[in-house]
């Protein structure tokens, strides 16, 4: 990683306040990292939510999956060493909502094999509700 090699030569050199800089970067790097694996697990959980509004039906493998993606958000979310979270419930709110197109893009794909577009698949659903419905998952974990 170039980023701890230039920490280092800092570091020896005495310039702390480039390390610092440095250091700053890697945490941002690392919070930026965490916050892309959320987003990758809400687009799946919103996904199979999707589909179970939209088909009125459910499978093992969907709730499956809606239960491992809600331990993947909290436990990505958490902050071990310091405690706390990485995202605030009002931040998780954010990212679902913004994460919602491509939760849909994915379920329609998958819902009714595939046979409906995405401006017809979101006929059939209401998208605050799946949103609240998300949220509530995560927040009961």
């Amino acid at each position: 990683m170039f980023e701890l090699q230039e920490l280092r030569k800092r570091i020896e050199e005495q310039d702390y306040q480039g390390a610092l800089k440095i250091v700053n970067e890697l945490e941002e790097m690392s919070v930026e990292d965490k916050l892309n694996k959320i987003e990758s697990y809400m687009v799946i959980l919103l996904m199979h939510l999707i589909k179970q509004e939209a088909e009125q039906r459910t499978t093992s493998f969907w709730n499956r999956s809606i239960s491992n993606s809600v331990k993947g958000i909290n436990k990505t979310n958490k902050r071990r060493k310091s405690g706390g979270y990485y995202a605030k419930p009002e931040a998780i709110a954010t990212m679902f909502a913004e994460t919602f197109d491509d939760a849909m893009e994915e379920a329609a794909y998958e819902a009714f094999e595939g046979k409906l577009s995405i401006e017809e698949l979101a006929v059939k659903l209401d998208r605050q509700q799946i949103i609240d419905q998300a949220i509530r998952r995560v927040g009961e974990a």
